[in-house]
Order: C-alpha cells, then structure tokens, then sequence
C-alpha cells in the first residue's frame, strides 16, 4: 500500500528499537510490516521466519530465532539480546507459547502437568521478560513502552455458544493467562510510571486466522456463530489489530498506562 506523504508522517519510529516477540504470527507479521513502513528498527523475536519474505531483505529489519518458553527463570538471557541488536525503545510480545497437549486444556480433558506447563510458557514467559526489560530500560534511562497482549476472555468467561457445532471446546488455562496478564499491565505501570516508561494491554476478539494449536482455517459454524454475536458482525483482522498498536507505541499516546484496550467488535458488550 502506498501511503500519502501526511500519512506516512502521522507516526515516527525512525530510529527506535522495537523488539516484536512472536513476530512471525497473525498479528505480529502484519506489525512487523506496518512498523517497517514508518522507518523503525525491528527485531523479530521468533521460533520461526517471518512469511513476508520481502522483510527480509530490508535494511531496518532482523530475525532473531529464539525460544522464549526455554530460558532459564532463575537466569534470564532475554535481556542478553539487547547487546547485540540494541537497547529496545519498544517490546511487544504477541507470542503464543503452548505446549502439545493445548487443545486437550478443557476442563474434562487437562491434566496438571499440561496445565503447569502452559501457565509457565505463556504467563510466566510474558511476566519474566516485561519485567526483566522494564528493568534494563530504567537501568538506560530509557522513557520506551512494553505492550502486552491479553484477549477478551482475559475479562470474560467464554461463550460456548459460539462452538456449537464445531469440535472446539472451552480452555481451562487461556483465562488465567490472559487475567493474569491484563493485572500484571496494571501493577506494571503503577510501579515503573515514575520512570517514565509506558505499559499497556490489548485484548482483541475473534481474529480471522485458523484456529489455534491447528493449521486448518477456522471452522464455518464458527465463523457463522461469532459473527451472529458481534455487533459488527463479523471477526477482527490482524491489520485492524496492528493499527492499535501503532497508536500504543507512539507519542499520540503518550498519556496512556496500565491500560487495556479492547478491540473486539462489539462482542465483549452484548
């Protein structure tokens, strides 16, 4: 897409950092792509490269493989990286680390193992690293922003009428990370606002994608079922969800902390 030159200056990330973990996903790819297009500097934290290829070539991007649900708690290396790839004016994790048994985290089908692991991958991972990178930024004086991402049913319980007539089932554990995340924003920014450093949440609804822990496209039934209860009417798209984070991370926000935003379609208040 060719932007008009006012639009194209409407936010500037020349010259910022901005380390995107798990890069290489629905949302992610697509901010990677839009933070490109408005010069700055990412880093692309990932299990995997990113689809685009064309990224790869452009002077204001790298890949870095790493495997945020392998560091060691007790000695974190995350922060290590900005040594290498520079000091982050930006983190923002939209990584969705689970382990192989995810789909079976219903409660008729979890096991404590699975349940552990998960929470450790996913909530722990998020915690661990925001808070080891708030730390080196306070360390640099760097006034930059960590934004998280949660999900509506970090707020809600989830509707299981939105599964009828699919195999898709309720998940024990998603709630719990993504609670847990929404309230880490919370005393986050309550604790590191005298620092000058921002911390915020997104928690987007129904994106079209295909259904987590699978490859396929998203069941029909359940396109039909999420659409009839959205007052849009329709799911999200990751380019709708990317436009948020701009705002997010620029100075047009710059009086925005501990929150969490919502970009749902309406569904989260019917």
């Amino acid at each position: 897409m060719i932007m008009s030159k006012s639009y194209k200056n409407f936010f500037n990330f020349s010259k910022k950092n901005i380390y995107v973990i798990g890069g290489s996903g629905l949302i992610g790819s697509k901010i990677i792509s839009d933070l490109i297009n408005y010069n700055a500097n990412v880093i692309n934290v990932d299990l995997r490269e990113h689809k685009q290829k064309y990224v790869n070539y452009h002077k204001n991007y790298k890949y870095l493989n790493f495997d945020i649900s392998n560091q060691d708690f007790e000695n974190p290396n995350f922060i290590k990286i900005f040594k290498k790839y520079g000091d982050p004016d930006v983190l923002i994790n939209c990584s969705y680390p689970r382990d192989e048994l995810w789909l079976k985290n219903n409660f008729q089908e979890i096991n404590n193992k699975s349940f552990k692991k998960n929470i450790d991958l996913h909530l722990c991972s998020y915690s661990l690293i925001a808070k080891d990178t708030a730390n080196y930024m306070i360390k640099k004086k760097i006034k930059g922003n960590i934004l998280l991402f949660s999900s509506i049913y970090g707020f809600l319980g989830q509707d299981l009428t939105l599964y009828k007539n699919t195999t898709m089932k309720e998940n024990m554990t998603y709630p719990i990370i993504k609670s847990g995340i929404i309230n880490l924003v919370k005393q986050m920014s309550s604790f590191y606002g005298k620092h000058n450093l921002r911390i915020n949440a997104i928690s987007p609804g129904g994106l079209y994608g295909h259904e987590a822990g699978k490859k396929n496209k998203q069941n029909k039934n359940f396109l039909k079922n999420y659409s009839n209860k959205t007052p849009l009417k329709r799911l999200g798209h990751n380019n709708e969800v990317s436009k948020l984070v701009l705002f997010l991370i620029s100075s047009k926000s710059s009086y925005i902390t501990g929150s969490n935003l919502i970009i749902d379609g309406g569904i989260s208040i019917v």
